[in-house]
């Protein structure tokens, strides 16, 4: 959130006072929550979202009003990246948001709660749930005016081709890349550009990974956001290890959003290959809640793979003697 934007709504806040209108205050302090996010955020910042996120919560299921509520939750889906490893607690969310949308008729929320059910769903791997919600989403989308539907679909679909690339009598990687193209094409005309930047080359990274190659390193690939974790595997498949040493030292911690884990994932992945065990420890620990769920997958769109692989190879690299 640019942070004249979020200075101006606790502004708002402030003015209107504890004894300003319930509704109005629940929708603030949700608008806080659900534009917030974490790269864009101080630490006090973020702490203030997290808070904003649950007042909201509180304050709507007081008011009992189901869409107020709905939008409350989904500042809280949206400020439960706090840590790796945190989808079965966002399904639950979902789950909440659904049920709500569905008693009380609200189609938009029913197909965000979908769309939470299906980044959920293919962070814990379960591909027929994930794709029996995205069907779901479909269907109310066909109804409604949601025409960024059908693209997060079909970014779900080149996910699940991906890692169904990996069985025996599966797709082909080729394919599984084919897909991707495909998606990226719908995406880059669909007004999300901070979405857009950079999540196709992370896609063929993941595929790649998937299959033990090497990074891509096409030098026309805009690796946006992502560039500071993938670089230290792009120069290693350059074969220019010690930029890659350096790289990976350099690279931040990652943001507390949809491809956290994803990230973590590169850097323990790189410092498995560089023999960093220091790195690779706290990789492994950054890890280690999520070693049930898919990297990547809890943005619905890409899959790195289990990240239990990852966690493995950390705590086997961190261990080494």
């Amino acid at each position: 959130m640019e942070s004249v934007s979020y200075t101006h709504l606790e502004r708002t806040l402030t003015a209107l006072g504890p004894d300003g209108p319930a509704d109005l205050t629940t929708r603030l302090l949700a608008t806080i929550a659900v534009e917030s996010r974490s790269a864009d955020l101080s630490e006090a910042e973020l702490r203030r979202a997290q808070q904003a996120a649950r007042q909201a919560e509180a304050l709507a299921r007081h008011l009992a009003d189901p869409a107020l509520l709905a939008f409350a939750l989904n500042g809280v889906f949206l400020q439960s990246f706090t840590r790796p490893g945190l989808a079965a607690v966002r399904d639950k969310t979902g789950v909440e948001i659904l049920d709500l949308a569905t008693r009380h008729e609200l189609p938009d929320f029913a197909v965000l709660g979908r769309l939470v059910r299906l980044q959920s769903a293919s962070a814990l791997g379960d591909l027929d749930a994930a794709a029996s919600h995205a069907e779901a989403a479909e269907r109310i989308a066909s109804t409604t005016e949601a025409p960024l539907v059908p693209v997060l679909t079909e970014w779900f679909r080149a996910r699940a081709t991906a890692e169904r690339s990996t069985a025996p009598g599966g797709p082909t990687a080729a394919t599984a890349a084919v897909h991707y193209r495909t998606a990226e094409s719908a995406l880059k005309t669909a007004g999300m550009p901070g979405l857009h930047r950079g999540l196709f080359p992370l896609a063929l990274l993941g595929l790649r990974l998937l299959h033990d190659r090497p990074a891509p390193t096409d030098p026309n690939l805009d690796w946006g956001p992502y560039l500071p974790w993938a670089r230290p595997l792009v120069l290693l498949a350059q074969d220019r290890a010690e930029e890659a040493r350096t790289a990976l030292a350099a690279a931040p911690e990652p943001a507390r959003d949809h491809l956290q884990e994803a990230m973590w994932c590169l850097v323990a992945r790189a410092a498995v290959r560089l023999g960093e065990r220091g790195i690779a420890a706290h990789a492994g620990a950054s890890l280690r809640d999520a070693s049930a769920e898919h990297a990547g997958a809890a943005s619905g769109m890409l899959t790195l793979g289990p990240v239990a692989v990852y966690l493995a190879e950390a705590e086997e690299c961190a261990g080494m003697q």
